[in-house]
């Protein structure tokens, strides 16, 4: 995947016509640049090897992590938030939530649960 020209990441979040479906925008190194509109409820699981960042674009995200990891956290624009390896965590938000995500190439959308939103990396590549 090669950049010759800036992206704006909220051109390519507007273009997306699906919740819960990121889309691959770029890469540095191993690392994907993504971006995804949600609403409502992603179902809770863990990513056992990856950090995964969240960067809020527009709208307001809840980022629920098991108690033991420190309860949910609100993210709103113009911040991140970063889930650290194995820590068990779910996102929501109340109103359409655009983001960008950093997120290593081997992360799978929903760690190991398979769930009807769940999507392929071939699929976020598209």
């Amino acid at each position: 995947m090669s950049q010759q020209s800036p992206i704006s990441l909220e051109l390519a979040c507007s273009s997306l016509t699906e919740l819960w479906s990121p889309r691959v925008v770029g890469q540095v190194n191993d690392q994907y640049i993504k971006v995804a509109k949600i609403q409502g409820e992603f179902p809770w699981h863990a990513h056992d090897h990856e950090d995964e960042m969240f960067f809020v674009l527009r709208g307001c995200l809840r980022i629920g992590r098991a108690e033991a990891d420190g309860g949910s956290v609100s993210v709103r624009p113009g911040e991140f938030f970063v889930v650290p390896r194995g820590t068990r965590h779910n996102t929501s938000a109340g109103e359409e939530t655009w983001l960008a995500l950093i997120e290593t190439t081997t992360t799978l959308h929903t760690g190991n649960e398979k769930t009807p939103i769940t999507r392929s990396i071939a699929e976020q590549l598209g």
